[in-house]
Formats: structure tokens, C-alpha cells, sequence
């Protein structure tokens, strides 16, 4: 099942790269990343971008919010099921992602936890639509992610301002299964994390 593939993804490469530009993404085919989170790329471009990755064995999500030419409407979700090979989907808009749960995409609903009323609303939100993971934004508003946790036993993905390998120590520690980052850099930690799955498998 797609869901349980990422979950085990999630554990053995709790790195997620966030690809923004063209430039990133022809980095990221040939690194050790294994999960690739798509913010960027529109209507003509984002099946051959997600074939390319595809080829390369990475699980894709696509951004829905993000993609230019596909507005914020259930027909984006058709559109990414039946023109590209995405594994799943990202959007802020819990519609969108009860919508996509018909088509066997994996869902990621992304929450800004500004304040109170954006937890709030956040966690209404994963107990209505059910997404497969969560991914919090800021990653670095940890102090979010026991609240969350209390509420939601769901994979928990930090996102946003993880710049250094403390940024994602801490995030980790803090509750999150994963970080998703623009760093290329950080990617080296899935090798430790990948080790470290192995030997829990043992």
C-alpha cells in the first residue's frame, strides 16, 4: 500500500528535499535523496519533470498550491493522477486532498502554525480531511509539534527555515518522523538515518 511505502520511506530517508527550480531538481536526480517535494513547475512542464525524477527512483509529491496553470480545484487533482506518475500530492486545502484519496494518491496537508487559531484550525483540518502526513511550517516552531502529537499520531514532516543539521536534530527530537528542506546539503543525513533504520530492522 502507498501509504505504508512511505511511511518506510519516511524512516529510511527522513530527508526530504523541497525542489524549487529546474537547477534543484537536476541536483537532486543523482543525490541520495529519496523523497523530492515538487513547489514549483505549471501546467506543460510537470509531467516530463515528474517522469524524469520517476526515473531516477524517486517518490514524488506535487505541490498543488504551487503549480501555475492548475488552479485550486479538484481538476488539479485529476489532472496531476492522470498526466504524471506522482506518488502524492501537497496542498493547504483539505478538499483537495479528500479529493485525491479517490485517485490512491498519498496526501500531505501543510499547516502555517502562526498561532493559536492556526493550530486550531490545523488540527480540525487533519481530523476532516485525513491526510496520510502532516507538514508543519515554520519546522523550526517546535514547540508545535507535541500539541500536534497529542492530537494526531499521523508522520509529522518540519518544513520551512531547516537550515543546519541542528535545525533538523532538533526537529526530530522535538516529534517530527521527517524535515523537508531547500539545503541540498543536509541530504548527507539520510545516509546516518538510513544506518541507523537498518539496524532498528535487525
Amino acid at each position: 500500500m502507498l501509504t505504508n511505502l512511505l511511511k518506510k520511506q519516511l524512516g529510511r530517508s527522513p530527508i526530504i528535499f523541497s525542489v524549487k527550480d529546474e537547477k534543484a531538481l537536476r541536483k537532486a536526480l543523482a543525490s541520495n535523496y529519496k523523497i523530492l517535494f515538487f513547489l514549483y513547475g505549471d501546467i506543460v512542464n510537470i509531467e516530463a519533470q515528474v517522469a524524469l525524477a520517476k526515473e531516477y527512483d524517486k517518490f514524488v509529491f506535487v505541490h498543488l498550491d504551487l503549480i501555475n496553470g492548475i488552479s485550486a480545484h479538484e481538476a488539479a487533482v485529476e489532472f496531476i493522477s492522470k498526466y504524471t506518475e506522482a506518488d502524492g500530492v501537497i496542498s493547504t486545502k483539505p478538499r483537495l486532498l479528500r479529493y485525491a484519496k479517490e485517485f490512491n494518491l498519498a496526501t500531505i496537508l501543510r499547516i502555517f502554525m502562526l498561532d493559536s487559531m492556526a493550530f486550531e484550525n490545523g488540527i480540525y483540518n487533519i481530523q476532516h480531511c485525513k491526510p496520510d502526513s502532516i507538514e508543519i511550517l515554520p519546522g523550526i516552531a517546535t514547540k508545535s509539534f507535541p500539541l500536534v502529537r497529542e492530537k494526531s499520531d499521523l508522520p509529522l514532516i518540519a518544513g520551512g527555515f531547516i537550515r543546519t543539521k541542528e535545525d533538523v536534530l532538533a526537529a526530530i527530537k522535538a516529534g517530527a518522523s521527517a524535515v523537508s528542506t531547500t539545503c541540498f546539503e543536509l541530504g548527507e543525513l539520510n545516509k546516518t538515518f538510513s544506518s541507523i533504520y537498518r539496524e532498528k530492522e535487525k
